[in-house]
């Protein structure tokens, strides 16, 4: 979304739980558009509470899980953020071989890329 849009619209990447790492798959896949992840780190609503962000400012929240739908149907019980959900294809654990797990990250990735373009066109 930031390389599509840069700083005009303000995006905030959370979850359901704080991971430490990025997956190596995303890593890679995003790098071959030009999206750096390495230095991402995915943080859990509840710690974006903490960090200070105020979760009512936002205008919208898109989920990709079942789990962060309930929980951000569940922020927006107490505030006017419109919660989207996204079926999109979890890729871990999909194929056996790299290159068959980096064609279900480039999937997974092309996927959100459409669904970006067509909510938020250029």
């Amino acid at each position: 979304m930031k390389k599509m849009h840069g700083h005009a619209i303000y995006v905030q990447s959370a979850g359901v739980r704080s991971d430490l790492e990025i997956d190596g798959f995303a890593i890679a896949v995003c790098d071959e558009l030009g999206v750096e992840l390495s230095r991402h780190r995915a943080r859990s609503f509840e710690e974006m509470r903490e960090w200070g962000d105020d979760l009512e400012g936002f205008d919208l929240i898109v989920a990709l899980s079942p789990a962060s739908q309930r929980q951000a149907l569940e922020l927006a019980r107490h505030a006017h953020i419109e919660v989207e959900y996204w079926p999109i294809m979890d890729p871990t654990g999909l194929g056996q071989t790299r290159e068959e797990k980096l064609a279900s990250y480039r999937q997974t990735r092309d996927q959100i890329v459409d669904r970006l373009k067509d909510r938020f066109p250029i």
